[in-house]
């Protein structure tokens, strides 16, 4: 598993057409319910499948990168919130407290899961 910071647009659009599954985990850096649900998904991340990218991104600081999400990926934005991401689509995806690794390995194991959460 290997972690990233999203900061562009261009990386937006490599996740968008690369391989395999990414999760995308956008988060607030100044609201509690964030900073939770973020240590949480942290200390869980070792049950998403070997091979997993996991994207990182600040809402404070990109915010228009997290509105391309929501546009690109037909998903209401919220924060905090994770967004499975297979074959170019955001195949799962869950908001504030619902936010748990475990499901999102779930989805990832039956090859990308459902269409939301």
């Amino acid at each position: 598993m290997k972690t990233f910071s999203l900061e562009t647009f261009e990386q937006l659009e490599n996740l968008k057409s690369s391989g395999g599954c990414s999760v995308i985990f956008k988060h607030n850096t100044s609201c509690p319910i964030s900073k939770n649900t973020l240590a949480a998904f942290e200390k869980n991340a070792s049950s998403l499948p070997e091979g997993t990218n996991i994207y990182f991104l600040d809402l404070l600081s990109y915010r228009e990168l997290s509105d391309a999400i929501a546009d690109r990926f037909k998903v209401k934005h919220e924060s905090p919130q994770i967004l499975v991401i297979s074959e170019g689509e955001c195949r799962f995806h869950q908001s504030h407290y619902d936010i748990s690794a475990e499901d999102a390995a779930a989805a990832i194991r039956s090859g990308g899961g459902q269409l939301s959460a």
